[in-house]
């Protein structure tokens, strides 16, 4: 998986491409009006329930932008908040917290969101061991703060990126000539260029899970669009041989039956690609 280094080298990119866009050669409607050296302070309002997300992004934000900002936080990642919480109180110089404030909105409103959807999908897979994964299906060039509310709202990142870890879809599959040699042919890429990668592979009908099952080096089989009668015999077949993950077409209404059939992980991009943003605002006191 990714390291916290890359990590957190992608969420100063994010920080520093959204000022870049929002602030350009400068805030002209703060500049105009407001004295240079002024101060003040503003408090960030929830105006909806849910799980609150983005908080430490917050922070880093407003430092980025400058670091003479103080803020006081109220509400920490994860917890859930209702109509009028006050999540974080900042002050300092007013022009910079202006030119901080859409960001820090834009983000934490998306990644509260995600983190209320993610946490709503865990809790209705309570009490069996399956555990709910995100997928690549994010906002071009925010991903990381997106699979960072995912993990606040209790559920698990998937890989990051195609750099950190081998999934053989069908497509891989059906231009490597089957399931044994795109297999086979991973292995042995991976062993000639010192990769630590693991490998996920696909399977569309049960004859796809017993052709892995035959090969070595497999972390985890991806049962891919597979009913809950089927899903069941797949889990048994592969046993202790690797892990098991279902995808595609679970919903809120069929996950707890997928998730009672035993496999260790629901990998689903609704949590991502499909939520309505929480209401946030952000207001001077």
């Amino acid at each position: 998986m990714i390291s916290k280094a890359k990590f957190n080298k992608e969420l100063n990119l994010i920080i520093a491409n959204g000022i870049r866009e929002d602030v350009g050669a400068g805030d002209h409607s703060s500049l105009s009006c407001i004295p240079e050296l002024e101060q003040g302070r503003a408090k960030l309002l929830v105006k909806e329930d849910g799980i609150i997300a983005g908080v430490e992004f917050a922070k880093m934000i407003f430092k980025f932008v400058d670091t003479t900002l103080q803020v006081e936080i109220f509400i920490e990642d994860g917890e859930k908040v209702k109509v009028g919480d006050i999540v974080l109180h900042v002050s300092g110089n007013s022009q910079s917290i202006l030119k901080a404030e859409r960001l820090v909105l834009n983000a934490m409103q998306r990644m509260s969101a995600i983190a209320t959807k993610t946490n709503y999908f865990v809790g209705l897979v309570t009490g069996t061991s399956t555990k709910i994964l995100d997928t690549r299906k994010t906002t071009p060039g925010i991903r990381a703060i997106e699979k960072w509310a995912v993990k606040i709202g209790g559920g698990v990142n998937h890989r990051f990126a195609l750099y950190d870890m081998i999934m053989l879809k069908d497509n891989h599959i059906d231009f490597a000539g089957g399931i044994s040699k795109a297999i086979e042919k991973t292995n042995a890429y991976l062993s000639e260029n010192h990769l630590d990668l693991k490998i996920i592979v696909e399977a569309r009908n049960i004859e796809e899970i017993k052709e892995i099952i035959i090969n070595r080096g497999v972390h985890r089989i991806l049962i891919d669009n597979f009913n809950f009668d089927d899903t069941k015999k797949a889990v048994d077949l592969i046993g202790d041989f690797c892990q098991t993950e279902s995808s595609g077409g679970i919903n809120e209404q069929t996950i707890r039956k997928y998730a009672e059939c035993g496999v260790d992980y629901i990998s689903t991009g609704a949590i991502t690609h499909s939520v309505h943003n929480m209401d946030l605002s952000l207001k001077a006191f």
